[in-house]
């Protein structure tokens, strides 16, 4: 899954950049993404005709994602497209990956040169799936869980949140773009090292960590348009269950 690796790395440093907060950044962020994902498989000794042809190919589906969850955002519609797209690319790429190089290249050699933890057991390939994985949950898990979050109606696009004073369910439960990406991270990595007991622990505590805050909504007499109980719960319960669906995916494929 070599090819998949590679373009999960180049799409999350593009959700990485794009969520930004300077304009410049978030303009290079397609282009910048793009070339990571070359320089990166280049670097893995990727120089077959075949992933040549991959890797330049997957770029035009990066550049999908990009433009297709940037307007489900902003717009709302469009968000089961942008899903389709990018899990759609996943599964050809891992179809295919039988017609991948095996990799090596400047990056192997630098693998069997470092004294890594765990380096007598870890290949290329390994490691360009675990590193893959890891930062596409930083940002494109975000992106994920917000695509799923506008399409059920518990959160509304950005172009509407601000119409008729109304406010976001995010704005009752703060530190969720922040939160996420670290519990993705947290349960990744203790999976990987066998903790899954640990990972589940990290479930159960986000639950009594956010208990407080809904709790406080409660007492909100807005009605459920607005920003009452039901609409921040579902906000929290969808949000919280995608983002550790991507989480256990990633796992499950990386392991």
């Amino acid at each position: 899954m070599t090819w998949l690796a590679v373009w999960l790395f180049g799409v999350g440093l593009t959700d990485l950049l794009r969520a930004g907060s300077h304009p410049l950044v978030r303009r290079l962020a397609v282009p910048a993404g793009g070339v990571a994902l070359v320089a990166v498989g280049l670097l893995a000794g990727l120089t077959g005709v075949a992933d040549v042809v991959a890797l330049v190919a997957s770029l035009v589906p990066l550049a999908g994602w990009v433009a297709l969850s940037e307007r489900s955002l902003s717009r709302g519609g469009g968000h089961v497209e942008a899903l389709l797209l990018l899990g759609g690319t996943a599964l050809s790429l891992v179809a295919l990956s039988g017609l991948a190089s095996t990799p090596g290249g400047l990056l192997g050699d630098w693998l069997a040169w470092a004294d890594l933890p765990f380096s007598d057991h870890l290949t290329v390939e390994r490691l360009l799936l675990v590193a893959g994985f890891f930062v596409a949950n930083l940002a494109t898990g975000n992106v994920i869980v917000r695509l799923v979050l506008v399409s059920v109606g518990a959160l509304r696009p950005s172009a509407n949140a601000g119409r008729a004073n109304q406010t976001q369910p995010s704005e009752k439960l703060k530190g969720g773009r922040l939160l996420g990406p670290m519990e993705r991270v947290f349960i990744l990595g203790l999976g990987l090292a066998g903790q899954i007991t640990a990972a589940s622990i990290v479930i159960a505590a986000k639950g009594l960590i956010r208990f407080p805050e809904l709790q406080s909504a409660k007492d909100d007499t807005t009605s459920v348009k607005g920003d009452g109980i039901d609409e921040v719960t579902e906000y929290f319960l969808v949000g919280s269950f995608v983002s550790w669906l991507v989480a256990l995916g990633s796992l499950a494929l990386t392991r």
